[in-house]
């Protein structure tokens, strides 16, 4: 179905033509529908999801313990509570929020499955993307006004792989968190998880429990921060308030707490530093070395912080069930792992999780009038759009707080523009830096000051931030909300037009015809 002007009517394959186009179904991009479905309503929309469900990461993600590294009064929604009473929720629990929030705003409606983006052409004549689009049946042709791109940002198809020596030659198992074979017997067996990362650190303490021992091995140390799973000052508000008010109380608590702690990093991260690693100590008291194997050598959130819930991995530490070991990998043989230490570590299992293979704007080819775009070259604008591409919106989250914080405002924006070239005429909105600007002004990483690998190996191919608003990405939840609810669309670096092709009245046929 379509919601066209406050009506509903059923689509077909035939019918191509959408004035908004989200690429997703994940938590963004069912956000996203929501708001169109809700502030757009004279506008239609589609969203194509590459998958046969709905739930992106969090459909995807299957290995034991999966769960949030957020509190879900933040990663939720703001236009629906989260209810449950675990804060930091499995991804069962996820899943079905989205899958819940797709139905009780009837979004499921507007998605096609099985649709997956393989490129994008902008033509100024027409004022339109014309998106390449794989079905299992072929190629197909769609068209928009604006194309909302919510896909994440790493690859479906495969998992960042070091190539370790001597990997082939391993019998045991060996296993990628992001493809967990569900049939996986681990009871009993000695198991290997490679990282130091959130999965490695959930995984870790939930295979513990069933393992006959689970060596987490890692090349250097992460910072860790333990929280309860239950947020009981949320669930008081909760029994004592109205759901929105106690949810939206709990959401700015929260949020602020986040921002406040990223802050302390930046101005005082040997404070934040000497506070996190005296709770650690606490926890493991003499079982190992902190300073070795949980102390690492920059400062806190120059790497995300990795989140212990109920503090599980250290129970599992304490119960001699798992144990930490930091050194390098020399060689993997039949049964295990030759550290450069000398050490050996016997495995049945080794859980590679050594991280995600990013992706910019999920891996498709964009071109503007059959002109490739090459996003390197390129400045951004307020971290979601791409200088002299017209009508197209990424969504990517924070490294710093809450992923759905900013996809909220992103999403907020996009039905702001949208409306607005209802309202004007207009077809075409482009970000364009003046010349001089572009220029002088100094040129940073799209996201800088955060050294995560999985970052670094591809910040080259995205835009570049500058120094000065809106040609930033500032990855800071009040600049942002400033930024996206604040400042005028019209604000003299995004340019409005109107198609220029003699067909334009042709154009308003076929979106009438849709």
């Amino acid at each position: 179905m379509e919601s066209i002007g406050g009506t509903s009517r059923s689509f077909s394959e035939e019918s191509s033509y959408f004035d908004v186009i989200v690429i997703g179904a994940g938590l963004s991009g069912v956000g996203a529908g929501v708001r169109l479905q809700r502030d757009c309503p004279d506008s239609s929309f589609a969203i194509l999801e590459r998958r046969e469900a709905i739930g992106g990461t969090w459909d995807i993600f299957r290995y034991p313990g999966i769960r949030s590294d957020s509190d879900m009064h933040t990663l939720g929604y703001d236009f629906k509570p989260w209810s449950a009473e675990k804060a930091i929720a499995d991804g069962t629990a996820i899943r079905e929020y989205v899958n819940a929030t797709a139905d009780e705003y009837g979004v499921r409606e507007h998605i096609r499955f099985q649709h997956q983006l393989k490129s994008a052409n902008w033509q100024s004549e027409l004022g339109q993307w014309i998106l390449s689009v794989e079905l299992a049946s072929g190629m197909v042709e769609y068209r928009c006004n604006v194309l909302l791109m919510c896909a994440g940002y790493y690859s479906y198809d495969a998992g960042y792989q070091p190539d370790f020596v001597g990997k082939d030659a391993f019998e045991g198992t060996w296993v990628h968190p992001q493809f967990w074979p569900q049939d996986l017997d681990y009871s009993n067996k000695n198991v290997v998880v490679i990282g130091s990362g959130a999965t490695a650190m959930t995984l870790v303490p939930n295979m513990a429990s069933t393992a006959k021992h689970v060596t987490m091995l890692q090349r250097s140390p992460t910072y860790v921060i333990s929280r309860p799973s239950i947020d009981a000052g949320a669930n008081w508000l909760r029994r004592h308030l109205p759901e929105k008010m106690a949810y939206a109380l709990t959401r700015w608590r929260n949020t602020v707490w986040q921002q406040f702690f990223y802050g302390l990093s930046r101005v005082a991260p040997s404070v934040l530093r000497r506070s996190l690693l005296k709770k650690v100590k606490s926890e493991v008291g003499d079982i190992l070395d902190v300073d070795k194997h949980f102390t690492p050598d920059y400062n806190p959130w120059d790497q995300r912080l990795c989140l212990v819930p109920d503090d599980d991995l250290f129970e599992a530490l304490k119960a001699r069930k798992a144990d930490v070991v930091t050194d390098h990998i020399a060689q993997i043989d039949a049964t295990g792992i030759l550290l450069k230490s000398g050490q050996y570590l016997e495995a049945d299992v080794i859980v590679s999780a050594t991280g995600l293979n990013l992706l910019v704007l999920g891996g498709a080819e964009f071109s503007v009038d059959g002109e490739p775009v090459d996003f390197s070259n390129e400045w951004t604008y307020k971290g979601m759009m791409c200088t002299n591409v017209p009508n197209m919106i990424q969504t990517f989250g924070y490294i710093n707080a809450s992923w759905t914080l900013r996809a909220d405002l992103i999403a907020h924006w996009t039905t702001r523009v949208v409306n607005h070239l209802k309202a004007t005429g207009n077809t075409q909105f482009t970000p364009r830096i003046p010349a001089a600007l572009a220029q002088s002004m100094p040129k940073r990483l799209w996201i800088d000051d955060f050294s995560a690998g999985y970052m670094q190996r591809v910040m080259h191919l995205f835009p570049k931030q500058g120094d000065q608003s809106p040609w930033v990405n500032p990855q800071n939840f009040r600049k942002d909300r400033q930024m996206f609810r604040d400042q005028a669309l019209e604000d003299g670096a995004l340019s409005f037009e109107r198609a220029t092709g003699a067909d334009v009245e042709s154009v308003a046929e076929i979106r009438k015809a849709s």
